[in-house]
């Protein structure tokens, strides 16, 4: 028995779209397994240089071994640690910033509000029912509409006479 030409190469074109690279777009958690973004590490340990000025140990409280990122991220972003205020409050000179950047008011639970916003949006977008023969970019499916082209604004900034930098040209594809 002879199998078709085209029946081996419709199978070996559909065995090939397996091998797609969907990225970091995929919108729904991929399994059920642990979130590889919660575990933190720890830093190494260390003798002091002295060990009567350490301070009591407290139950509960934290460890100089523990990771503290909001430390961590105001240091790689140049600020200085030290200048946390342990009490969740805004350190003095930054006050000036914040009163500035909350002139219009502040939503209180933004993150949940937005986050909520955009469940709702993707469960009213939702494809159902339809078989896909090749990897599909749900992301890219999703929020198409919303989607800025760059060129197209960077020309009508142009056209108004507005200074802009130059750009790469566009892609054609």
């Amino acid at each position: 028995m002879r199998i078709p030409f085209g029946v081996i190469v419709l199978a070996g074109a559909l065995a090939a779209t397996g091998c797609g690279q969907k990225g970091l777009r995929l919108i729904q958690k991929p399994g059920t397994g642990p979130d590889e973004f919660l575990v933190l590490p720890t830093k190494p340990l260390a003798a002091p240089e002295n060990y009567g000025s350490l301070p009591a140990p407290t139950p509960g409280g934290g460890n100089l071994t523990d990771p503290n990122p909001q430390a961590e991220a105001v240091a790689a972003l140049g600020g200085k640690p030290g200048a946390l205020v342990p009490s969740g409050g805004v350190p003095a000179g930054d006050a000036a910033l914040v009163t500035a950047s909350s002139r219009y008011g502040v939503e209180p639970g933004v993150r949940e509000t937005v986050a909520q916003e955009d469940a709702n949006f993707r469960h009213r977008n939702r494809r159902v029912g339809r078989i896909k023969l090749f990897p599909v970019d749900r992301y890219e499916q999703l929020y198409r509409k919303q989607t800025l082209d760059p060129h197209a604004a960077n020309e009508q900034f142009r056209r108004t006479g507005v200074a802009t930098p130059s750009a790469p040209p566009a892609e054609s594809f």
